[in-house]
């Protein structure tokens, strides 16, 4: 059994900063890539970062010069640190890691999601 469990999400102005992180914890011989994704109302889910093992990060255009991706490998942790938040970065943050329990199979597996809110 594998769990993701997110924390970190809340309200904050424009302008503001905040920071989410992922902890990944069961029965994991490996985690490959994790991540941030998140969703807003009417949207469909979207990728904000990721980041591999060995510490290669993607990062979405839209969160580029904002947000920054970065990952423990040794506590399955994963941060995500954003700051100039917008209103328009307003939706549920959910984390996800791809990871192996068994040899040679690899699954992908998503936290319950935290809610981001910034007022203008």
């Amino acid at each position: 059994q594998v769990q993701v469990v997110e924390s970190g999400g809340g309200l904050v102005q424009a302008g503001g900063s905040l920071r989410l992180s992922c902890v990944a914890s069961g029965s994991i011989r490996s985690i490959y890539v994790m991540g941030w994704y998140r969703q807003a109302p009417g949207a469909q889910r979207e990728l904000v970062a990721t980041i591999t093992s060995d510490g290669k990060a993607n990062v979405a255009d839209s969160a580029k010069g904002r947000f920054t991706i970065a990952r423990d490998n040794a506590k399955n942790t994963v941060y995500l640190q954003m700051s100039s938040l917008k209103p328009e970065d307003t939706a549920v943050y959910y984390c996800n890691a791809e990871l192996s329990v068994w040899v040679g199979v690899r699954q992908s597996f998503w936290g319950q999601g935290t809610q981001v809110t910034v007022s203008s």
